[in-house]
């Protein structure tokens, strides 16, 4: 069937008035029903008070620095294709290490690193190029303690931050004896009698500043 020309002509201009009002209707702008910018603000606002209100607190970790060498740690000294100068130490009370060849070295305060690069320094006469690794086997220098009702009292190493809900977890929890409002925390040193906290809200609340961060030599009372 053929399509007459007139026809062609009628369905053309039908197009070109419906792409003419398509981009007119695009660039209109939008007409946004009473009320609604306030109710968009609201949810907003909302939505904020909800945050700002939240019970939880979040608090800090503590600064972790390079370990420090301590009394009571257990060191592994290697040197590199010396087996004899490559001993297993362990820190004295007096703060100091015995090494063949070497002999006494204060060690106490020192990192790791620090001790490698000593170690090097009084290897050099005796060893050509020494490569000395040190690295910490046991760390009985920083030490928390956890005592009375919970499933495992004793020491426990602090080798990473540590708070008092994550000790109470690592010594197995509270017995079902435990005074839970009662826990007392006590600092090195300490000349008071500690810090009370209540176990029932530090679980509901785990960051916030009850969780207290502990520091070397703190005990912590279950009674």
């Amino acid at each position: 069937m053929k399509v007459q020309r007139n026809d062609l002509g009628k369905a053309a201009a039908l197009l070109a008035l419906y792409l003419l009002c398509h981009a007119v209707g695009a660039q209109s702008p939008r007409v946004e029903a009473p009320g609604s910018h306030a109710m968009a603000s609201g949810s907003k606002a909302t939505a904020s008070s909800n945050a700002s209100t939240s019970p939880l607190t979040v608090v800090d970790l503590p600064i972790v620095e390079s370990y420090k060498i301590g009394c009571g740690d257990v060191l592994n000294i290697s040197v590199w294709k010396e087996h004899d100068l490559s001993p297993t130490v362990t820190v004295r009370p007096d703060g100091k290490i015995s090494m063949p060849l070497v002999g006494e070295m204060t060690v106490t305060g020192l990192t790791p690193n620090d001790i490698e690069q000593l170690l090097r320094t009084r290897l050099a006469s005796i060893v050509v190029d020494p490569r000395v690794t040190v690295t910490v086997a046991e760390i009985h220098s920083r030490m928390v303690y956890i005592t009375g009702e919970v499933a495992r009292p004793g020491a426990y190493p602090l080798n990473s931050p540590l708070n008092v809900l994550q000790l109470i977890a690592q010594a197995g929890g509270l017995t079902q004896f435990a005074a839970r409002k009662k826990i007392t925390v006590i600092a090195p040193n300490s000349a008071g009698s500690g810090v009370r906290l209540d176990y029932n809200k530090l679980i509901h609340s785990p960051n916030s500043s009850q969780a207290m961060w502990l520091t070397p030599g703190t005990t912590v009372v279950v009674p």
